[in-house]
C-alpha cells in the first residue's frame, strides 16, 4: 500500500523545520550527510538538536557555515551548484523545481529576467542545504505521498535584505500562487520562501476531507527558532500507509459533450478496471442540452483505479464519489445440464433458501451460437434444468 506524509505546520514550515521533522522522524542522520556531501559545498555543518516549543518535544536544525558566505547568488550559479551535485536524479530534479520556482516568483515581484535574479536569503549556503536536504528527505523515504493541509501564512511585517516587507511577503504570494492557503496565524513570518517552495512543487496542499485513510507510523516534529504568543512553533510530519477505504462506492459524472462511442468504451473499461458494474443513463443538462449520466459501482479499494478510467475515456474534468450501503442476498452458481450442454444457473438465496434464479447470459449465448438455436431456447432450456434438479 501507499506511503503517506503528512505535513502540519501547526506553527508554520521552513526549510530548515522541514528536515529538522525528518531528522526527527528517524531519518537516518548519516542517510541524509552522505546525500549532502554530494553537493560538494566547502565548509558546512547540519547540527541537530533536541528541542521543545509549548511543551512539544522535537528537533532543531541548523547549517553552521565556516568561513564568510557568499553573497546574493543567481539562480543559475545555484542550479549549477544541484545539477554538479550527487544527489539522487529525482532528489536533483525536486530541489531544482524548487529553486525555480523561487526564481521564477522573486522575478515577478522585482520586475526583472529571471536570470539577473539574485538570491540573499535563499542564495545562502544554509538554504541551498535546507533545499537539498528536504528532496533528499523524500528520496530516502522512497518518495511518499506528501499531504498538507492549506497552511496560515502569518501577519505582521518581516526585516528582510529589501527592507521591511508585510507578512506574508511577496515573494511567498507569488510562489504560493494556485496553491490553496489561509490568511492570519502567526504574528510573524509563518512561512518562509523555502517552506513555501516546498509545499508548492513537492506537495499536495488540499481541504484535509480529501485525504485518503492512512495509519500512522512514525511521528517527528521540527522546532523553529521563533516563537509565538498563540501557538507552539512546530512543524510535524507523520509518515503512515494508506489504508484501503472498505465499502462500495459509486463513481459517476455527467457529461454532455461526450460522443456516445467513448461512452460505451468507458463503461467496458471501467469493467476491465475492476468495478462490479457500470451504466449510463440519459439525462438533461443545464441549457436544456442531452447528456448521460455515466455511473460505475466499485470497491472501495478500486475506487480510484475507476475514477481514472473516466477521467482517461471521456471528456468529463472530474467524477464524484459517493459510499453508498445495500443489502445483498447470498449466491451461487449452480452448473445445470440442458440439450445443448452445461449452463451455470446464478440462484439468489436468502438464509440459505433459494429466492430466484437466473441462467447465466454468457453461457447461454456460447451453447446457442454451438447449437444455431435462439439464445432464449437454451435459457428455458436451462430454468427447467434447474427446477428439475438438474
Amino acid at each position: 500500500m501507499a506511503k503517506i506524509l503528512l505535513v502540519e505546520p501547526v506553527g508554520g514550515i521552513a526549510g530548515d523545520m522541514f528536515v529538522a521533522a525528518a531528522l526527527d522522524l528517524g531519518v537516518p542522520r548519516a542517510a541524509l550527510d552522505e546525500a549532502l556531501a554530494g553537493l560538494r559545498l566547502p565548509g558546512f555543518r547540519l547540527v541537530a538538536t533536541p528541542a521543545e516549543a509549548g511543551g512539544i518535544r522535537g528537533t532543531h536544525v541548523e547549517v553552521w557555515v565556516d568561513g564568510p558566505q557568499a553573497e546574493g547568488r543567481g539562480l543559475s550559479e545555484i542550479l549549477s551548484i544541484v545539477d554538479g551535485s550527487t544527489l539522487p536524479p529525482r532528489a536533483r530534479a525536486a530541489a531544482r523545481a524548487v529553486f525555480e520556482r523561487i526564481g521564477r516568483a522573486e522575478a515577478r515581484v522585482h520586475g526583472v529576467p529571471v536570470e539577473r535574479i539574485h538570491f540573499h536569503e535563499v542564495g545562502a549556503v544554509d538554504s541551498i542545504v535546507d533545499v537539498c536536504a528536504a528532496a533528499a528527505v523524500l528520496d530516502i523515504l522512497g518518495w511518499p505521498r506528501v499531504l498538507c493541509a492549506p497552511p496560515e501564512l502569518g501577519q505582521g511585517f518581516v526585516n528582510t535584505a529589501h527592507g521591511r516587507l508585510p507578512v506574508p511577503p511577496p515573494a511567498v504570494v507569488e510562489i504560493l500562487k494556485g496553491v490553496p492557503v489561509r490568511a492570519g496565524g502567526a504574528q510573524g513570518e509563518a512561512v518562509t520562501p523555502t517552506g513555501a517552495a516546498i509545499l508548492a512543487v513537492l506537495a499536495e496542499v488540499a481541504d484535509p476531507s480529501t485525504f485518503p485513510a492512512f495509519a500512522a507510523e512514525r511521528v517527528g516534529c521540527g522546532i523553529g527558532t521563533a516563537r509565538w504568543s498563540d501557538r507552539p512553533n512546530v512543524l510535524r510530519l507523520t509518515l503512515g500507509e494508506e489504508v484501503r477505504r472498505g465499502g462500495l462506492w459509486v463513481v459517476e459524472a455527467n457529461l454532455d459533450d461526450c460522443p456516445g462511442q467513448l461512452v460505451a468504451r468507458a463503461i467496458e473499461a471501467a469493467l476491465a478496471a475492476g468495478a462490479r458494474d457500470a451504466w449510463a443513463a440519459p439525462l438533461t443538462m443545464k441549457k436544456g442540452r442531452p447528456g448521460f449520466l455515466l455511473g460505475a459501482l466499485a470497491d472501495g479499494d478500486r475506487r480510484e483505479a475507476v475514477a481514472r478510467v473516466l477521467l482517461d475515456e471521456t471528456t468529463t474534468l472530474g467524477v464524484r464519489l459517493h459510499p453508498v450501503e445495500r443489502i445483498e442476498l447470498g449466491r451461487e452458481l449452480v452448473p445445470v445440464a440442458t440439450p445443448y450442454g452445461e449452463v451455470r444457473v446464478k440462484v439468489a438465496l436468502r438464509e440459505g433458501t433459494a429466492v430466484g434464479a437466473h441462467p447465466e447470459y454468457d453461457d447461454c449465448l456460447a451453447r446457442a451460437r454451438e447449437h444455431g438455436v435462439p439464445v432464449r431456447e437454451v435459457l428455458a432450456a436451462a430454468l427447467t434444468a434447474f427446477r428439475s434438479g438438474g
